[in-house]
């Protein structure tokens, strides 16, 4: 049955694929393989038990250099009253009648001693090692001698008990016991086990082999001059290494234009070598989008569209293998052969990139008959309100960091091509269907990328944007620190401290009474909450404008047309940023009326966000700073200088986690790194605005 783009919940598409797969008898591990043991092993999966061939170790072995006794004979021994024994492999000229003259206050055993290095069999008679240091050695007159590992006596002071520093034969492994089950991915130390329970070799499950085929017309190779309309194809980079980290075997097929039977004819040769086929892009249902009909016309396409979010346009399908059966090609008919799954794969990075996580994983630990991968989840409370489709699950990617002693979920950008929000999510909370969102504060299960120990070395940041922000976190990371940084704005920066949600925030609110920066604010905000307020920077603050100001934008009048310039198309910073409180202070100041400003109402949440909203057409102009245009080769039009801080709670400021942050401040590397940015004045960095 073709279902085009019917969103049907998780639990039903997974069933559906799987129930496929268990009918094409593809619900198991695919093979096993013998390979050598070596490094290569390393991560694969074993197919088989492995058992013991011989014992390891496989001799009573001596654990210390020393000698070699029975227990029995240093029964007695004494500081005050030693047990002398004569050393066995001694080698002297020495007439042995010599040995009649050894001092009367030592006891001489009737046993004996063997010298023995460690790793060394021990001689059948003995049951016990004296660790050399132990010991004193006597030559044949009995006095101390400085030959410690061939004396003629050696005199003890203790007694040991028996098998006293010995390795006893399968003290580490028996022959004959399990070494390692069935479906356990292999690391170094199983290297070691495996060869030290007399294996060469290892039948681990055979890698399943996935090809990836990157579609569309507009997708250009990685290193391509751009121009506008092309997008650089790295989709199916991130699936390969994705696949490889699963234990899969990939191959990337080059970038396939958007011609049906040309995907077609793709699509029927990597079946005849694959297990799986993941088609990328043209997964919807536009006039371009192949994917749903080359799996109907090549197999059976069984599912298109599930509710999740991002990724609802995913197709689960089972391809028939074709086969030469002396029908002409041209009739388009294949024999009926052994089935390959494909799934298409959504164009955008973040959802392709949650397809496979979502849906590949699992099969791939089917396959190679290991468990699925499971990411530690714990329970954290969100810092900002999150609408969700109600009928869809819904994968929110989120930045994480403990506060306080409470753990908290950043929600980051959630667009499904923002491919960065993947790098810097620190874990993915999933809003189950059903639920339309949740609130500031409440609770959320999230599935974390990283460990506890990572999360509690994370400095939190909730504010504004500044690209200093980045520099810092760069060297932090020097210091055993992470900064994950959330962009909501200074007003918003400090109402997350106000509810602990953050260790500090970045904050550059003018205040228009006093012509002050953030204490009024702090004071609103954050009434009652001791701080600590240090200078980070002064910047500049100007128009960003396209290459060469082709509409000749010289001031905030022109945003109005009221400086001879027309049609200006602004692009604005969200409500509660400071850049948008400092225009909005200077357009008061000239009694100019937002509401003449095209574009006042577009909003973007960085400075970089502007400066690409300029570059690409979208705007004519935005407010920002000149390290932002400078970043995306944009002219500046200077206006005005204001200071950048950082606005932290008084318990937060004395804590150890961020002891680096402060030392960073006066860091000369660090800030000669900031000096470096257009528009930057580190003379202020590290003063103290207030504290109390």
């Amino acid at each position: 049955m073709s279902v085009y783009l019917h969103d049907i919940p998780l639990p039903q598409a997974q069933a559906r694929l799987q129930q496929a797969l268990q009918n094409a008898d593809l619900w198991r591990v695919l093979g096993p393989e013998t390979i050598p043991l070596d490094e290569n092993a390393l991560g694969r999966v074993t197919a088989e038990p492995i058992w013991a061939k011989i014992s390891s170790p496989h001799y009573h072995a001596s654990a210390m250099d020393g000698f070699a006794v029975r227990a029995e004979d240093t029964s007695g021994a004494q500081p005050s009253s030693p047990v002398q024994l004569p050393v066995t492999n001694y080698q002297s000229s020495v007439n042995s009648n010599q040995s009649s003259v050894i001092s009367n206050q030592s006891s001489v055993g009737s046993g004996q001693a063997q010298y023995v290095d460690t790793g060394d069999p021990l001689p059948e008679w003995a049951n016990a090692v004296i660790p050399i240091e132990n010991t004193e050695p006597l030559d044949a007159n009995g006095q101390i001698t400085s030959a410690i590992r061939q004396p003629a006596f050696i005199r003890i002071r203790a007694a040991v008990a028996p098998w006293s520093h010995v390795r006893p034969l399968g003290e580490d492994i028996v022959a004959t016991q399990l070494v390692l089950p069935a479906g356990h991915v292999l690391r170094p130390a199983d290297l070691g086990a495996i060869a030290a329970a007399g294996h060469q070799e290892v039948v681990v499950a055979r890698k399943p082999k996935v090809a990836i085929l990157p579609t569309g017309t507009e997708l250009v190779p990685i290193g391509s001059k751009l121009k506008a309309g092309d997008i650089l194809e790295y989709n199916s980079l991130v699936i390969a290494a994705q696949i490889k980290a699963m234990g899969g075997e990939p191959t990337r097929y080059p970038i396939t234009k958007d011609d049906f039977d040309l995907i077609c004819e793709r699509v029927a040769e990597a079946a005849q070598t694959h297990d799986l086929v993941l088609l990328n892009a043209g997964s919807s249902a536009g006039a371009e989008d192949f994917s749903a009909r080359v799996v109907e016309k090549l197999g059976t396409l069984l599912v298109h569209g599930v509710a999740v979010r991002p990724g609802h346009p995913v197709i689960f399908g089972m391809l028939r293998k074709q086969e030469e059966s002396g029908k002409k090609k041209e009739e388009e008919t294949f024999d009926l052969q052994p089935l390959t799954p494909i799934i298409g794969v959504p164009g955008y990075p973040v959802s392709a990139a949650l397809t496979i996580d979502i849906f590949v994983e699992p099969l791939m630990a089917v396959w190679l008959g290991r468990r699925p991968l499971e990411l530690p989840i714990e329970e954290a409370t969100l810092t900002r309100k999150l609408v969700s489709p109600a009928g869809d699950d819904d994968f929110v990617r989120v930045a994480v960091g403990k506060v306080g002693g409470k753990l908290l979920a950043a929600p980051l950008s959630r667009g499904a091509g923002v491919i960065t929000s993947l790098v810097q999510a620190d874990g993915i909370a999933v809003i189950p269907s059903g639920v339309q969102g949740l609130e500031a504060g409440e609770k959320v299960q999230v599935r974390l990328y990283r460990s506890k120990a990572e999360i509690e070395k994370t400095i939190l940041s909730i504010g504004s944007h500044d690209l200093t922000l980045d520099l810092m976190a760069q060297f932090l990371a020097a210091h055993d620190r992470r900064l994950a940084s959330a962009n909501v704005g200074s007003q918003g920066g400090l109402v997350a401290l106000r509810r602990g949600e953050a260790h500090f925030a970045g904050s550059h609110l003018l205040d228009p009474k006093t012509g002050e920066y953030n204490i009024s604010y702090i004071r609103q905000y954050m009434p009652g909450i001791p701080v600590k307020v240090v200078a980070l920077v002064g910047r500049e603050q100007g128009l960003i404008v396209r290459k060469g100001n082709p509409k000749g934008i010289k001031s905030l009048e022109d945003l109005a047309g009221l400086g001879g310039v027309r049609g200006v198309r602004f692009v604005n910073r969200q409500r509660g940023a400071g850049t948008r409180v400092l225009l909005d202070y200077h357009l008061n100041l000239m009694t100019i009326p937002s509401s003449s400003i095209e574009g006042y109402q577009q909003e973007e949440y960085t400075h970089l966000g502007v400066a690409a909203s300029v570059a690409s057409g979208r705007a004519d102009c935005g407010l920002g700073i000149a390290a932002a245009a400078q970043a995306l080769d944009l002219d500046f039009v200077p206006l005005f200088q204001e200071r950048y801080d950082l606005v932290i709670p008084k318990q937060f400021a004395e804590d150890d986690l961020l002891a680096p942050l402060f030392g960073l401040l006066a860091d000369s590397a660090f800030r000669d790194a900031v000096s470096r940015l257009p528009g930057y004045d580190v003379s202020v960095m590290g003063t103290v605005i207030l504290e109390d």
